[in-house]
């Protein structure tokens, strides 16, 4: 009987431990996702596009293109700079539609 009552505690110190690694992980990753979620939707709401996966793409994709004629502006190369600002200017007002 002596022996069952040891395992029987060391097991359920070793549960005990493991529920609260558990808990403490999905604390950390829900705060997380949590906060990515209202991020997202604070940003698709304030720039009036839906919160869809396509969306948020297109979105980044305006945005490196915008990156690039600034960029393109700072190097001197004018023409380059205004082909690519006006095709981020162009992809960015129709997401915004």
């Amino acid at each position: 009987m002596q022996a069952n009552g040891f395992f029987d505690e060391v097991g359920e110190t070793i549960g005990e431990a493991i529920r609260v690694v558990v808990e403490f992980l999905l604390g950390i990753f829900g705060n997380f996702f949590g906060a990515f979620g209202d991020f997202i939707d604070g940003l698709t709401r304030s720039l009036g596009i839906n919160d869809s996966f396509f969306s948020i793409a297109v979105l980044i994709i305006g945005l490196l293109i915008l990156w690039g004629g600034i960029k393109s502006f700072l190097r001197g190369s004018i023409i380059g700079g205004i082909i690519q600002t006006f095709i981020a200017l162009f992809i960015l007002s129709w997401l915004m539609m």
